[in-house]
């Protein structure tokens, strides 16, 4: 794998590691949930030690933090939307092994094909009222079924144990199944014989139904769509919220066997890009924010469960000398419904309902500098289906292409950075980007697969595929004059960040173990100038994002690294993460 520094690295005297500290610190236990008093007193604390008024939790939403505290919002867990209906744990734990890759798919034994079968069985006969098997669980467990049968190599296709359940089960369940869920079964009547009639005669309902069978019947054969085919499903079908107001009605059995299927058949690029671009214009022209470099952020959205999130600090650090940075994201979604930046915002006050326009002006706000956009506002029709993606339980091509959106365009240089875990989903992510002629794109198989790079040193006996702190990407070259771009003149690059060879002690990232609480603490100690693993982190992160994107002032990977610790030790990043809380509430 070749370095692409854009300097020769420093040497270990130009340590990030552990110093003295720094001035205002945070008090771990300063925020603390000792009552509710005293908890509102420790985040004023943390407020008034960062040089802000001691009034800014009025000013930022008092009403916002007290719902939060009788929600037990330290947890991440607790931001799942209330009312939402939970899937059937038994048909869960099966659709984790058998809605996935063709090599990753690991088929059910007869003792656990037996007991799912059962309890889609009693679930359609009514027995079971507290925990049913709902239509989108029916729709991807069965489509998983289906495209083993028809595709996948021998080794992931039905069990012995499988086949035995099914040809016990099948002929009860097809008096109890609805007519979609007995299509996506045996779409061909291949593959339950003489009980799978339903299949080929099924065309849906309203028109939209029959357009998403249609693709539906290449899907469950283990075949491809094109980018229109994808597009047009996805604008028929969503927000799934409207369906029963208007002719866009679709089962939510045929939606998550949809999604589900175009993943495990692994989605081509076209297909991706569709997805990608589906809602662009969904409301109206993209704003344009007068900014002289953006970066947009795509974490997972589905958070971190184990370790120290670093984007919401990193972003504060880099808006202080002029990388205008745009997060986005859900409060809570699934699989892994971890600590997200929505949370830690909501958490701490600030207005996490903000439309794109209002995003614009935070961005060119000369006090912040920096953006987060929740999904609710900034597309509805993908967050109208995050219950669905709980209920289909694996990730779905949408937890890929999420991740390459603009909400927000800049009239400077426009960059994007990504992270991923699972191997093969490196270029696409990069195509994507390409796809929204950003000047920069930047992929981080950080730690969960998130953004956030470890300054710990790599074990010798690492788990294999790429490493942690992997990093690839393309830039302009540093004789273009990005004004003048024609949208592919770029230089490819890829490296494995080494935190030790840039002077980092190496040291065990933090646990936050789903505490949103926790993560705080450990940020705002950080940008309150406490030397430490999360210092380092947050130093690490942004000085090597302004360094592989090309950033004006960061060619040299040392004077990258000085920037970011000065952000941070002057005050100035943890004053812009205070006046975002208080100026999202004010912004028209």
């Amino acid at each position: 794998m070749n370095s692409m520094l854009l300097r020769p690295l420093p040497s270990a005297g130009a340590s990030g590691g552990r110093g003295s500290p720094g001035r205002g610190r945070v008090v771990g236990s300063a925020v603390s949930f000792g009552g509710r008093g005293r908890w509102r007193r420790g985040v004023a604390v943390v407020a008034a030690g960062a040089g802000a008024e001691a009034s800014w939790m009025e000013e930022a939403g008092v009403a916002v933090l007290e719902e939060g505290v009788r929600r037990n919002p330290a947890v991440s867990d607790s931001y799942r939307p209330p009312g939402m209906p939970r899937p059937n744990a038994t048909v869960l734990e099966a659709q984790a092994r058998v809605c996935t890759g063709p090599e990753q798919t690991r088929p059910l034994g007869e003792e656990q094909a037996m007991r799912v079968l059962d309890t889609i069985l009693r679930s359609g006969m009514g027995e079971l009222k507290d925990e049913p098997v709902s239509s989108a669980q029916l729709g991807a467990f069965f489509a998983g079924m289906t495209i083993r049968a028809n595709s996948f190599p021998e080794a992931t296709q039905w069990s012995e144990g499988e086949r035995r359940a099914m040809s016990l089960f099948w002929p009860r369940l097809v008096n109890v199944l609805p007519p979609e869920v007995k299509f996506i079964a045996d779409p061909e009547g291949t593959i339950m014989g003489a009980n799978g009639l339903t299949g080929p005669r099924y065309v849906g309902q309203s028109t939209a139904e029959m357009r998403l069978v249609s693709a539906l019947r290449e899907v469950l054969a283990g075949g491809h769509l094109g980018y229109e085919e994808v597009q047009g499903v996805l604008k028929d079908v969503l927000p799934v919220e409207l369906a029963s107001a208007n002719s866009t009605m679709v089962n939510e059995a045929l939606l998550a066997a949809f999604l589900i299927g175009q993943r495990m058949n692994r989605e081509t690029d076209r297909e991706l890009k569709g997805y990608c671009l589906a809602f662009d214009d969904e409301l109206g022209p993209t704003p344009v924010a007068d900014v002289k470099s953006l970066t947009h952020y795509g974490e997972p959205y589905d958070g971190n469960t184990r370790f120290f999130r670093s984007t919401l600090f990193v972003a504060a650090v880099r808006a202080c000398y002029g990388e205008a940075c745009l997060l986005h994201g859900v409060e809570w979604m699934p699989p892994k419904g971890g600590i997200t930046e929505g949370q830690m915002l909501k958490f701490m006050g600030a207005n996490t309902h903000l439309s794109t326009l209002q995003a614009k002006t935070l961005l060119e706000d000369e006090n912040t500098g920096f953006a987060y956009l929740g999904l609710q506002e900034a597309c509805p029709p993908l967050y109208s289906i995050i219950g669905l993606r709980e209920h289909i339980k694996k990730r779905p091509p949408l937890a890929t292409s999420e991740k390459v959106q603009q909400f927000v365009r800049a009239r400077g240089r426009e960059s994007m950075v990504a992270g991923f875990y699972h191997v093969g989903y490196e270029d696409p992510l990069l195509m994507l980007m390409r796809r929204r002629t950003v000047h920069a794109g930047l992929v981080v198989k950080g730690e969960e697969g998130a953004l956030s790079m470890t300054t710990k040193e790599r074990s010798a006996h690492a788990s294999k595929g790429l490493p942690v702190n992997h990093c690839s990407g393309f830039r302009i070259p540093n004789s273009t004059d990005f004004s003048e771009t024609d949208g592919i003149s770029r230089e490819g690059f890829s490296v494995i960040v080494n935190a030790q060879e840039l002077g980092f002690e190496s040291t065990e990232t933090p646990r936050t173990d789903r505490s949103v609480l926790k993560n705080l603490e450990l940020g705002l100690a950080a940008l309150s100038g406490e030397k430490g693993p999360a210092y380092d982190r947050i130093v690490l992160n942004a000085a090597m994002v302004d360094h592989l994107l090309g950033c004006t002032g960061a060619e040299d990977i040392k004077s990258a690294l000085d920037r970011a610790r000065e952000a941070i030790d002057s005050g100035k990043a943890l004053s812009r993460l205070m006046n975002y809380i208080k100026i999202s509430h004010k912004v028209s």
